[in-house]
Parts: C-alpha cells; structure tokens; sequence
C-alpha cells in the first residue's frame, strides 16, 4: 500500500554566536556557537524529542552542526552533513559589522535592502544561487525520506529562501520573513507544500533575556 503519510521537515535556524550578537556578517566563516546558542541547541533538542524522526541534516558550519548534534543524539542518529546547506557567501561582507556596510558599500547595501534578490556579493552569491542549491537539497532529503519526519538545521539565508521557495514566493520577500537563532520551522508534503509552523522559538523561553536575534 502506498504511505500517505506527509513528509515533515523541521527546517531550523543555528543557535546564538558572538557574531549575531554583535551584527557581524558571518557567511562562510566558521564561527562557534556561544553559550546562550549552546543552550538553545539544548532547548531544540528537547523540544523534537518526541517527534519520529527519521535523519538529521546539517550545513557543515560548526555552529549549524553543533545545534544538529544534540537532535541527532536524542534519537540515536547520524548528523548527515549537506554542503549545500551552508550559508550564504558574503564574500568581502564576511567579517563586516553590519554597521559599516553602508558606508563601504553604498550602492549596493541600498539594493540589498531594496532589492536583495538582486545583489551578488562582490567575491560571493546572490540570493538565487543558493536557493537553488538549498531547495536540492530540500527536495533531495523529501524524496529520500517520504512520509518520514527530518530535521534540517542551516542558517538564515537559507532558511528564509527555503520558506519563499515552498510558499511560491519570489526573493523580493526576502525581509519579510523573520527568522530569529535557534527558531524551528515545520513544513509538510503530502500533495504541495504546507507551511505548518514558521519562526517558533516557544522553546526558547526563559533563555534570550536579551531577545531573539534576526541577524
């Protein structure tokens, strides 16, 4: 008989680093979590402990894996690494607090904010580039895990283009998605794709005194 079941990814934003703290765009580099991203790791574990899952992917930057490790070790599974998940490549942006970038890059932080879908870092990606990359792997892990459960653990380029992608939306809606650190997103395929849950971060009570971070 054929498995009618959905397919259920849980598409999850990385914990805290130093760097969301301080508005630093990160991209390729390898930044770690900090303690409070340790911590939220702890708190997504514990929050998909009772979900059936079936595999545990994540972009090979540490501080995507390090929130991967504790799901995948809740359920006594592999963490498969995806390099397609990784984050976006800022290019000469990695290592720029966000402050700065206006002033460096005038024309082109202007577009970002206007019209981000059309911006290719200088030395890095655009937007449409890794959401192709991403949305392989999207429809990769769906088509090996059918009527299964996953979880997904990237970064939030990646996870903002993931959602525009299965709700049919273009990458001018970029900024109008929020995705704050360590937020769990639930999509569903059975026919199409459904968007069940979108930036929960209930989980996460009692541990961000300072906020979610959208950065």
């Amino acid at each position: 008989m054929p498995n009618d079941a959905p397919t259920v990814l849980h598409i999850i934003r990385h914990g805290e680093t130093a760097w969301n703290v301080e508005e630093v765009f990160r991209g390729r580099a390898d930044v770690a979590l900090n303690e409070r991203g340790e911590a939220q790791a702890q708190a997504i574990a514990r929050a998909l402990a009772k979900e059936n899952l079936a595999a545990v992917y994540s972009s090979p930057l540490q501080r995507a894996a390090s929130t991967a490790r504790p799901i995948a070790r809740a359920h006594g599974l592999a963490l498969h690494i995806d390099e397609r998940l990784t984050d976006l490549d800022f290019g000469e942006w990695e290592g720029v607090p966000l402050r700065e970038a206006p002033t460096r890059w005038p024309e082109l932080f202007a577009l970002w904010e206007r019209d981000p879908g059309a911006v290719v870092f200088p030395g890095g990606e655009s937007l449409p580039a890794v959401r192709e990359r991403a949305m392989s792997a999207v429809e990769e892990v769906t088509a090996r895990h059918q009527g299964a459960t996953v979880a997904i653990v990237t970064h939030r380029v990646v996870t903002k283009l993931a959602l525009l992608a299965v709700l049919g939306l273009d990458n001018s809606h970029f900024w109008r998605i929020r995705q704050d650190n360590g937020c769990v997103n639930r999509i569903e395929r059975a026919k199409d794709w459904v968007v069940t849950s979108l930036n929960d971060v209930c989980h996460l009570r009692g541990l961000c005194a300072e906020g979610a971070r959208d950065f």
